[in-house]
């Protein structure tokens, strides 16, 4: 696909997608999951697609106007009545961010990346634990989304404590797969799904079958890069931690990440 075609592919999605959310989401009793970015939120939505039985469009997919799991980047607001919110330790966040958004791999457009490379004040860009300082630095300060400045804290403090809202870990939907689903199906006010059923579904969407390889095994080109929690450890150097501390050390304590800003 040329650049202009992506251009207007993402564009077109994207308005489609930001009606189907924000216009027709009560009309058609769409399922809303936000996420911060690489939160793990397209893997929980092909889980609950299958659990639901409703459609799920990628991001990268025009959405028919039917009722769907609509999975995006958007603040909360109210007035859009229960939304899921998928969490991940923004340490976690940053890395996983990083590989993404900076370089070519099997779910990412071309533009998008050259459009980010430009925006970064260094250009070697496979020196991660150099460069995750300035990286953090940029998605706390320039990161934007629709024009809207969005990072890590300011997200997920609009969905904190909200009546309309259940937050679900993506570390629990390593550990505790089946638990977060059939809460996520009450919350919903979806039927039940059997014990069986619910393995089978996790089964399916696993990183080995879906990876083709273990979970833990890096892989820097693909959109499921690694699946695991507390990968941040392995790259962050002391100089980042103090970064992203400042930004969100508070946010991190206060999703339950860490205790106190004494962990680096």
């Amino acid at each position: 696909m040329n650049r202009i075609k992506e251009i207007i592919l993402v564009r077109y999605v994207s308005v489609f997608h930001y009606v189907m959310w924000n216009i027709l989401k009560k009309r058609l009793n769409n399922v809303l999951v936000a996420e911060f970015p690489k939160s793990g939120g397209s893997w929980f939505c092909k889980m609950l697609a299958d659990a639901t039985g409703l459609p799920q469009p990628s991001n990268y997919e025009l959405p028919k106007i039917q009722t769907s799991i609509l999975h995006g980047v958007f603040f909360n607001e109210k007035k859009l009545g229960k939304t899921i919110c998928i969490v991940r330790d923004g340490r976690d966040v940053m890395v996983s961010a990083y590989f993404f958004f900076l370089f070519k791999n099997d779910k990412n457009i071309g533009f998008s990346i050259d459009k980010r490379r430009k925006q970064m004040p260094f250009d070697d860009y496979d020196n991660v634990e150099k460069n995750l300082p300035a990286f953090i630095e940029y998605m706390f300060n320039d990161y934007t989304v629709r024009n809207k400045k969005m990072n890590w804290v300011n997200f997920n403090d609009s969905f904190i404590n909200q009546e309309n809202v259940k937050m679900i870990k993506y570390e629990n939907l390593l550990t505790q797969c089946k638990e977060e689903m059939i809460g996520a199906l009450d919350f919903l006010e979806f039927p039940e799904k059997s014990e069986k059923e619910l393995n089978e579904i996790i089964e399916k969407y696993s990183f080995e079958k879906m990876a083709k390889r273990k979970r833990g095994e890096e892989n820097n080109r693909s959109f499921m890069r690694k699946g695991i929690a507390g990968d941040w450890k392995n790259k962050f150097s002391k100089e980042a931690c103090v970064v992203f501390d400042k930004y969100a050390g508070d946010m991190l304590i206060k999703l339950g990440y860490e205790t106190d800003h004494n962990w680096y």
